[in-house]
């Protein structure tokens, strides 16, 4: 398993995709999932940046770990913010969806796209540590294509 750790800040989110972006290249991923999963770890790690740390005056780094199993290529991201498990912000209804931008409520869009983009998502909180778990099938090295 590869494990990282980067500054909690937006710079760094360049970092964290071309890490992710690397992995799914190394695994097999289609492009399509490949952007998926890079677009989820974005969002879940921009929203640990923003509300876990700097809306609180803190700073503190993320654990970006990344490793390729058998069916799945996970990234699970780790950091010391304040506790906050991204499902339990109301998703969009399909009603919400179609209302146009403007009466829309601000926050969660970009949460509910990222979760429907990966195959798996878990987040846990243990010993003041934030884990979010993203992952998604690879490609089955034995199929023949």
């Amino acid at each position: 398993m590869a494990r990282h750790t980067i500054p909690a800040n937006l710079p760094a989110l360049s970092a964290i995709r071309q890490l992710v972006t690397q992995a799914c290249r190394e695994a097999g991923l289609a492009a399509a999932a490949g952007y998926r999963l890079t677009l989820a770890v974005d969002e879940i790690a921009t929203n640990i940046i923003i509300h876990g740390y700097q809306e609180q005056g803190l700073t503190g780094d993320i654990v970006i770990s990344i490793e390729r199993g058998d069916q799945n290529l996970t990234v699970i991201l780790e950091d010391t913010g304040v506790a906050y498990d991204p499902r339990a912000q109301g998703m969009p209804s399909a009603e919400d969806l179609d209302k146009p931008l403007s009466d829309r409520e601000i926050g969660g869009l970009g949460i509910f796209l990222a979760l429907q983009g990966v195959d798996r998502f878990d987040y846990q909180r243990c010993d003041n540590v934030n884990r979010n778990t993203l992952a998604v099938k690879c490609p089955d090295p034995n199929s023949v294509a």
